[in-house]
């Protein structure tokens, strides 16, 4: 239920100043200490209505949001930090300032505050500072996946009304305290709920960093002392089920901002003996419902968040959500607890009367053994044309012809993309989603590939080759000449070069190659007449260059 009027919440619910918050570069934080600095860096910040809260460290970025509020500030949370979003917002929001611990991060002429928590000078006896329910905390914004990033107003109440209901739903009240690890940038409503908020409110901890390879996950959680909980995304529990890695104990994982195929899940849990659930909500109004995936296919809404029909659409209300909001999403409602999600609005594919949704077509890409990442994406349409799905995967040991015929026993033939491209990487955000613009421009860069001349062949090197006489004794490796001279045959047979003309521009070699290992090389000669060569082995680069034909 809403607080009444008037009515104030307090910026952290630990039961005692020397209770834990966070842990940073490994060292504990106490309630006490991150009072103390809110109080320092509120008597260091401009005066001004609104602050683009800019800061990676997750700790930083807490104590940045207490110090706005403090002083009476709204925190800015921005899809993306890029220049020109940031003068977007400066136009739209006059006299904000930028809040942040790296210089590189500073637009010209805006005003950019940094600080670091060792440089602040706060009272250390200092009240629990506490706000209005109704006031506003923080202006998210949209993703921008799919299309422009759209503000939504966020006030204190709600925000703590939600974290309040997560931990009830996770059996995080009440119980030992937890510490968290957040593989989400906090500016993200999921990273802001599921890492700062839950942990303010209810007397839990957070690591500050923000790990992103496996190896780092792993060790941020071996930092934590007692019990864990990992808030992460389906791109990183890919990673980290490839790694591999031995992680410490878990007691809780917790996964959203995009669907997440339940043989991953599936093999999550195995792998690592916890419980998976996943988070559905969207930033208007933000956590909706939960569900462990491997149990079933149905979300259940958090604790007084109610789903409705209405005007041909499910709309929610209750709890923490302002007012009712309609899905942006295609789901179907089952009773006012539960439903069934089918995908985004934006996501609908219709192609020869047949129906289905990008939400599924990735699922189904994605569960292909081999494929490490893959989306699909639809164009903008145009008149008289009829637009067809495209995909982009990462595959580093398939062709395209093999991922083509795994994805046809998967789906309907007539949403098979075309085209399909192979990529080293998909152009991710912090959050792991694909902003629609980023697809675009890889669907232009592909397009132009397209036109240029590939040549694709596997190369292996004989342990009797006359080069490899003395290099070295006991400890063969390939010379360098000897992958260009294959990559210049190359180009003799293929491309029809002259030998004589050819000039190298370029050539890295990035690990040795041994005798007998198999290389795939890969050649493209670009429109601008030059030629560029990689080397792969076992799915890694080994060496790269730019070749020049002669006049």
């Amino acid at each position: 239920m809403p607080e009444a009027a008037g009515s104030q919440i307090a910026l952290l619910a630990h039961a005692s100043l020397d209770q834990v918050v966070a842990y940073r570069a490994g060292d504990p934080i106490t309630a006490r200490r991150m009072l103390a600095d809110v109080d320092g860096l509120a008597r260091r910040l401009p005066p001004a209505g609104q602050v683009i809260n800019a800061c990676a460290d997750r700790y930083c970025f807490a104590v940045a949001l207490g110090a706005a509020m403090v002083r009476g500030q709204v925190s800015l949370l921005p899809s993306d930090l890029t220049p020109a979003s940031v003068r977007a917002l400066a136009e739209q929001y006059a006299g904000l300032y930028l809040l942040c611990e790296r210089s590189e991060l500073a637009v010209s002429g805006i005003e950019c505050v940094r600080f670091a928590p060792d440089a602040l000078q706060g009272r250390q006896h200092t009240d629990m500072p506490a706000f209005p329910a109704e006031r506003t905390a923080v202006i998210a914004f949209t993703s921008g996946s799919t299309g422009k990033p759209m503000p939504n107003r966020k006030t204190w109440g709600a925000l703590a009304r939600g974290a309040q209901a997560e931990a009830r739903r996770f059996g995080l009240l009440g119980a030992a305290p937890a510490a968290l690890v957040g593989t989400v940038p906090p500016q993200h409503m999921y990273g802001l709920e599921s890492t700062v908020l839950l942990a303010l409110r209810n007397g839990l901890a957070f690591h500050a960093a923000r790990p992103f390879y496996p190896a780092d996950i792993r060790a941020a959680l071996e930092e934590l002392p007692g019990e864990r909980v990992l808030v992460t995304t389906p791109v990183h529990l890919r990673a980290l089920l490839e790694a591999d890695l031995e992680l410490p104990r878990l007691r809780l994982a917790i996964c959203a901002t995009a669907p997440l195929p339940v043989e991953a899940a599936r093999r999550f849990e195995r792998r690592y003996d916890v419980e998976l659930h996943e988070v559905y909500g969207f930033t208007e109004a933000g956590m909706v419902a939960t569900r462990r995936t491997v149990s079933g296919a149905q979300w259940h809404t958090l604790p007084d968040v109610r789903l409705q029909s209405g005007d041909g659409q499910v709309q929610v209300s209750g709890g923490h959500v302002p007012g009712v909001v309609t899905f942006p999403d295609i789901v179907e409602l089952c009773d006012e607890h539960t439903f069934l999600l089918h995908g985004r609005g934006a996501d609908l594919v219709n192609i020869a009367g047949k129906r289905t949704s990008l939400a599924y077509l990735n699922l189904q890409l994605t569960a292909i053994e081999g494929v490490r990442d893959a989306t699909f994406h639809l164009p903008e349409e145009r008149p008289g044309e009829v637009v067809r799905p495209m995909a982009f995967v990462v595959a580093p040991q398939m062709t395209r012809e093999q991922v083509l015929e795994r994805l046809r026993s998967r789906i309907d033939p007539v949403f098979l993309p075309r085209p399909l491209y192979l990529v080293d990487a998909l152009p991710r955000n912090a959050t792991g989603k694909l902003p629609r613009q980023a697809l675009a421009a890889l669907a232009r860069r592909c397009a132009r590939q397209d036109t240029e001349r590939v040549l694709e062949l596997e190369v292996t090197i004989a342990a009797d080759h006359p080069a490899l006489a003395g290099h070295f004794p006991g400890d063969p490796v390939v010379p360098g000449a000897v992958l260009l001279d294959e990559v210049v045959e190359a180009l003799v047979r293929g491309f029809h070069e002259s030998r004589a003309a050819l000039e190298i521009v370029s050539a890295k070699f990035l690990r040795p190659v041994r005798p007998g290992e198999r290389l795939h090389l890969r050649l493209v000669a670009g429109t601008d007449r030059t030629v560029r060569f990689e080397y792969r082995a076992g799915g890694r680069p080994a060496a790269t260059g730019v070749l020049k034909p002669g006049p």
